[in-house]
């Protein structure tokens, strides 16, 4: 703008009004990327938090359901094997009424590490529901299941005798092997785990 009294010099004043600010354009552009980036990490942030077990840190059903989707859609692309293991912990009821929740909560979180130390990252692991885990080996068929409840009795025992609870921590465990001609989807292989723990609760 002109203000009277002021001398006017060409080519300044003129090409300022005319022209954009290239620094400031700059800043805005760069004050909305962070606000995007921002956005983006919160929405990953709820999506994480929605498919953690908050109690265990592994995955819940929902999230242990869409990470073994994609591991089961890559073994079938690259022709590979997979088979789902699950675990049910034993007397966890009668843990939580002779000891308390929070007893029982530890329980859990115990036997949450205890898969963590014994499986590989590539594997999937997650807690379906209450005392019920589960673990996607992808790249493996025919497990030897006797070679796996060692392996994770033996972390456990060293847990439960550092612990000194007046019980030790125990599980039941059983596999599913992955037929792509029998089982489409990661659901269909926990709607066949669901029906095994429940046999196994009837026994």
């Amino acid at each position: 703008m002109l203000t009277p009294g002021k001398s006017f010099k060409p080519g300044v004043g003129a090409d300022a009004l005319r022209a954009p600010n290239i620094l400031d354009s700059a800043a805005q552009d760069r004050d909305v990327l962070r606000d995007l980036a921002r956005k983006a990490e919160q929405e990953l942030t709820g999506v994480q938090m929605a498919s953690m077990d908050e109690l265990t840190l592994l995955s819940n059903r929902h999230g242990f359901e869409a990470l073994a989707r994609l591991a089961l859609e890559a073994c079938q692309q690259l022709g590979i094997p997979a088979t789902l293991l699950f675990f049910d912990l034993d007397d966890f009821k009668r843990i939580n009424q002779l000891y308390g929740r929070a007893e029982g909560d530890d329980a859990l979180k115990t036997f949450a590490d205890v898969l963590r130390i014994a499986f590989r990252e590539s594997d999937v692991i997650g807690r379906l529901g209450s005392d019920e885990f589960a673990a996607l080996l992808t790249g493996t068929d025919a497990v030897e299941i006797a070679a796996i409840r060692a392996r994770l009795e033996e972390i456990l025992d060293e847990r439960n005798a550092t612990a000194h609870r007046g019980y030790d921590i125990r599980f039941s465990i059983g596999q599913i092997e992955f037929d792509p001609r029998l089982h489409q989807t990661a659901e269909d292989l926990l709607a066949l785990v669901d029906k095994a723990l429940r046999d196994v609760r009837h026994c």
